[in-house]
């Protein structure tokens, strides 16, 4: 088949948006109808799988169909380089100062500037910790978005030959739905087994 020359694009940062936001209200329907039947959690696992399931064999088939191409527009972050954020020369052990102030006066108010000095340390630490976090969930969502675009890319590479073929596509985008769910299918009935 020829190449497509005005091929419909998916944009990848799009995609990966709207997957996040389809699983946070599956999740949250899942979550909500199940208070009033007091299902099992096996049973809302089958649910959500079901409903992401359903959901991504629709998104696939439309796609495959129509031709659509995914395009990968999230940013780049490869110019990082490793060392550069924080470097430190962690030789021998990390040894505490003596904090014995003694009695009196005197020691009464180098207590409370070392109670200070540690409340704004304990601070920074806590502002540094908040940092670390969210960098590592940065990182965390870089990794699902490579994983989740690299997936879909694979589907996507079909499109030209399933554009306008509606039994090739929906064949091509159950069979990729069941690649991509199924796996969770089964580990969910193997926890009811064992």
């Amino acid at each position: 088949m020829p190449k497509l020359t005005n091929r419909p694009y998916f944009k990848g940062k799009t995609v990966f948006i709207v997957s996040l936001l389809v699983i946070g209200v599956t999740a949250l329907t899942v979550w909500l109808t199940g208070i009033q039947y007091h299902r099992a959690l096996t049973t809302n696992f089958y649910l959500a799988l079901g409903v992401i399931g359903s959901i991504l064999f629709v998104f696939m088939s439309y796609g495959l169909y129509k031709g659509v191409g995914l395009k990968d527009d999230f940013p780049k972050y490869r110019s990082y380089k490793t060392g550069t954020f924080m470097e430190y020369d962690a030789v021998g052990r990390f040894k505490m100062p003596d904090t014995d102030v003694g009695d009196g006066l005197a020691g009464v108010v180098l207590s409370i500037l070392l109670w200070v000095v540690m409340g704004i340390v304990f601070l920074l630490l806590l502002l540094f910790l908040e940092v670390l976090f969210w960098f590592s969930l940065f990182i965390l969502i870089m990794m699902l978005y490579w994983v989740f675009f690299s997936a879909l890319k694979q589907v996507f590479n079909k499109a030209e030959q399933t554009r306008g073929n509606l039994f090739l596509a929906l064949t091509y985008a159950l069979g990729y739905t069941l690649l991509y769910t199924g796996w969770l299918f089964g580990i969910v009935f193997l926890s009811t087994v064992i």
